[in-house]
């Protein structure tokens, strides 16, 4: 029984962190030491200012005024 409580844990804990974004910080340091190990990795912070501001100049997403 605790096996698939921690399974079920497990599966709710990857589906959080994919709907909210959180995983994609950790997908882009995976990808950037995969192909360059030596290359400077941003910072978190830099990280998700980077991805807004680039979510907002995309005219796709509409007029956001806040």
């Amino acid at each position: 029984m605790p096996a698939r409580v921690r399974a079920l844990a497990a599966r709710t804990r990857w589906y959080w962190r994919e709907a909210t974004g959180e995983a994609a910080y950790d997908r882009y340091v995976a990808h950037a030491r995969a192909h360059d190990p030596n290359a400077p990795v941003l910072s978190r912070r830099a990280f998700e200012r980077r991805r807004t501001d680039a979510r907002e100049a995309d005219p796709r997403e509409g007029f956001r005024c806040c």
